[in-house]
């Protein structure tokens, strides 16, 4: 957890008085904060109890967040929270939609104790699948991740799907990624890094190759499965979904239950321009660590000891070779060497498992 510990950088600007203040919070109400661009921001809770994205915080230990982090303390019971550093912006609200999003966690906690229950080979035994579905930026990266640290919260080890290839929740933007979660998630840290399954897309929105993405996602859905299908706690756990968008075909659907819930007041609305500045942001923490703490280095490899593959496009067959009426198209999941060039650099590539070419997209 990333609490207390050396701050990151002065949490003040230079030679201006630090800001050290206490705010408090009445029941059912929250603290929403936006840190500085340039500096970080401690927090710490002096009495009552209060919980960050569903990860309740511990009393009277600093926790230190990083410049451009948004987020939200929450109290049921009512809590004083001290801050120390200087925000872009802060600010307290009675109206929340917690109540509905803890009422979502106790059906899904019973469902999960059903399955848990069931006999393991009878469908019964199969915990809840959630989807979280929206548009573009409504909470559903922060509503999963409270439904996922109140089920861990409970013992519970959900299973958290990430679809959304635009942000990265798990790994960097352009990838649909898999991890356990059994602990309630860092407020600071987020989603842990230790087992991910990640399948590289290469694209920050699936219409660029939207073949490709239904190629990887069945992909991922088949692993997911071979893994429930031989671990009978997380098959009870279930999966939390991050997804674009909710089909039509749902509503038919038997056994689907389609849920609406209130977008929180603190959801901040981003332009395309912040979105993209965030996710340079995001593939830079991977690399750099949150807190500058990891040290990425180079490998020098010979150009003839490497194989680079583009999935996708390539040269289209000729109409002589198509059916009467038929127009040439590009194969979304064809492989294409890619030559070694200038047009390479500062481009995230994937490392591939695979010894043969047709096995990298699986692999």
């Amino acid at each position: 957890m990333a609490y207390g510990g050396p701050a990151l950088a002065p949490t003040a600007p230079p030679g201006s008085s630090k800001t050290v203040r206490q705010v408090k919070l009445d029941k059912e109400c929250e603290l929403r904060v936006e840190v500085s661009p340039e500096y970080p921001l401690r927090l710490r809770v002096l009495n009552g109890t209060a919980e960050i994205f569903g990860t309740e915080i511990p009393p009277e230990i600093w926790m230190t967040f990083p410049p451009r982090l948004k987020f939200a303390v929450f109290t049921w019971y009512g809590a004083t929270i001290e801050i120390d550093g200087t925000t872009e912006t802060d600010y307290t609200a009675d109206e929340t939609p917690m109540i509905s999003y803890v009422n979502v966690h106790a059906v899904l906690d019973a469902r999960r104790n059903r399955a848990k229950a069931s006999p393991s080979d009878s469908d019964a035994s199969q915990g809840p699948r959630v989807i979280v579905v929206g548009p573009t930026d409504s909470g559903k990266s922060t509503l999963a991740r409270m439904l996922l640290s109140w089920a861990a919260k409970q013992g519970w080890k959900p299973t958290f799907v990430d679809l959304d290839i635009g942000q990265g929740s798990i790994t960097i933007p352009g990838c649909i990624s898999a991890t356990p979660i059994e602990l309630p998630i860092d407020p600071v840290e987020g989603i842990p890094l230790d087992m991910p399954l990640v399948y590289f897309h290469g694209h920050v929105t699936p219409s660029v190759n939207v073949d490709l993405y239904k190629v990887l996602v069945k992909e991922l859905a088949q692993v997911l499965e071979r893994q429930f299908a031989g671990n009978v706690e997380s098959r009870a756990a279930g999966m939390e979904k991050l997804w674009s968008m909710l089909r039509d075909v749902l509503k038919n659907k038997a056994n689907v239950d389609v849920v609406k819930l209130h977008k929180s007041g603190g959801v901040v609305s981003r332009n395309a321009k912040v979105r993209q500045k965030a996710r340079a942001f995001r593939i830079r923490e991977y690399f750099y660590g949150l807190t500058n703490d990891l040290s990425p280095h180079s490998n020098i490899a010979n150009f003839s000891d490497l194989c680079i593959y583009r999935v996708g496009g390539g040269p289209q067959a000729p109409r002589s070779a198509l059916p009467v009426g038929a127009e040439p198209t590009a194969d979304p999941t064809r492989l294409i060497p890619v030559n070694i060039n200038q047009d390479l650099l500062h481009l995230v590539l994937a490392v591939s498992f695979a010894k043969e070419p047709d096995e990298i997209i699986s692999r």
